[in-house]
């Protein structure tokens, strides 16, 4: 079995195994591939066509089964749920399936109802919808929108089913803000029949509940609000997640590298606008490239750090300001967190504000590749780096800008917490 590729201005032909040729559109100018890309192009793609081969039937229909399971759960999430092809352009595996951007099988998808589990996930997990739907908003918001809010949705029209209207090849972020607005907040939704919420939604805008359920279903990486008693309380945060993306051969191939070199715990800062994407698309080395915010002055990589002060800078928190805080600042900074937590009510199940910050917790792996510039860390492999947790501050609330993922008491309170939500 051979597949062929040739990049051309304006289209990427992709000669499939029964020799048909199919144009995706691309960019309008020539794709430039470097011969490490190339050679990790070749080697994927054989390894996801090996997947969908048929084993033989040499000892039996019930073994062949088996095998060809094996071969293909692994790696179900680098296929439409749809037409069981490949993504087109995928930055990276993530956890979750989801349905490619082919204009066909978005029709299919919406018409099949697979989206119609709103109602369920809300009822399920609401904190987390709260979640997706600030981090939509924050990337719509943005100035950099044009760059960020990738995936752009595609939503059938609910008024004429063979027409899109959100439609990623005619964007129109104006009318994505109106119906963004009209999504009825995930507190209230909770708070009455589901139905009739729906309802409100749809007589302010047509087009919001469609979109709702699209923020939900393309959300391909795992997230759970933990429970009280399983939270980082040195976090200083009631908004903690279980976060999780890596697919389970992304996860074997972490796990196969922790044996060999180990792992530990570094934070990952980036803006709240950045998350909608990261959650569909992976954690990515940005590093040289147009989604890159701040500068890479220790080279190309995902940055990441174990002092917490300087990953919050990065997420915007403390207004960017990257420095190590001084004894003096870290005693005042001490005094003020402990007289905001006495002065400060019950939190709120769901977020309260628009301004938010947040900072994932991830699990790196020790290899030589890791290049540690004192406290600011630099992983060039985006497979050595997996999201664990994720914290979000509202309304200029900090974290304490002291904490060490080196410390010894940190790791067994991280380990604590990973044991418990090992199943």
């Amino acid at each position: 079995m051979s597949r062929s590729m040739s990049c051309t201005k304006g289209e990427l032909h992709n000669s499939s195994p029964i020799g048909q040729t199919v144009a995706v559109p691309g960019s309008r100018s020539t794709v430039h591939i470097t011969t490490r890309q190339l050679i990790q192009l070749f080697f994927s793609s054989q390894a996801l066509i090996h997947c969908k081969s048929i084993p033989t039937l040499e000892y039996g229909f019930l073994v062949q089964i088996m095998k060809y399971s094996e071969q293909r759960i692994p790696t179900l999430n680098d296929y439409c749920v749809v037409c069981d092809e490949q993504h087109v352009f995928q930055n990276g595996s993530m956890l979750k399936p989801a349905v490619c951007t082919r204009e066909l099988c978005v029709f299919s998808f919406n018409t099949l109802g697979v989206m119609s589990g709103a109602a369920e996930d809300v009822a399920t997990g609401a904190e987390v919808v709260d979640l997706l739907v600030a981090m939509c908003r924050a990337a719509l918001e943005s100035a950099r929108k044009s760059i960020i809010f990738d995936p752009y949705p595609s939503v059938v029209d609910p008024h004429d089913p063979k027409s899109l209207a959100f439609n990623p090849k005619k964007r129109s972020y104006e009318r994505l803000q109106r119906a963004l607005d009209s999504i009825t907040s995930i507190r209230e939704i909770t708070q009455g029949p589901y139905v009739e919420i729906k309802k409100q939604m749809d007589k302010l805008d047509s087009l919001a509940h469609p979109l709702l359920q699209w923020i939900i279903s393309s959300n391909r990486s795992h997230i759970v609000k933990l429970p009280t008693s399983r939270q980082l309380k040195f976090m200083h945060t009631s908004h903690q997640f279980l976060l999780l993306s890596s697919p389970p051969a992304k996860e074997a191939r972490f796990r196969t590298a922790r044996k060999l070199h180990g792992s530990t715990f570094a934070f990952h800062g980036s803006h709240i606008e950045n998350w909608h994407s990261i959650l569909r698309n992976g954690l990515v080395n940005a590093s040289y490239t147009k989604l890159q915010l701040h500068g890479a002055a220790y080279g190309k990589g995902i940055y990441l750090s174990p002092i917490s002060s300087i990953s919050f800078g990065y997420s915007g928190m403390g207004k960017g300001q990257h420095h190590m805080p001084t004894k003096e600042e870290l005693v005042q900074h001490y005094n003020r967190v402990n007289t905001v937590l006495q002065c400060r009510p019950v939190q709120s199940r769901f977020l309260q504000s628009r301004n938010l910050n947040c900072v994932a917790l991830c699990e790196v792996i020790t290899s030589k590749d890791l290049q540690k510039h004192g406290n600011i860390w630099v992983c060039p492999i985006s497979d050595h780096v997996c999201t664990r947790f994720f914290f979000v501050y509202e309304d200029g609330q900090v974290g304490d800008a002291n904490i060490n993922t080196q410390d010894v008491r940190i790791q067994k309170e991280i380990l604590r917490v990973i044991g418990g939500q090992s199943t």
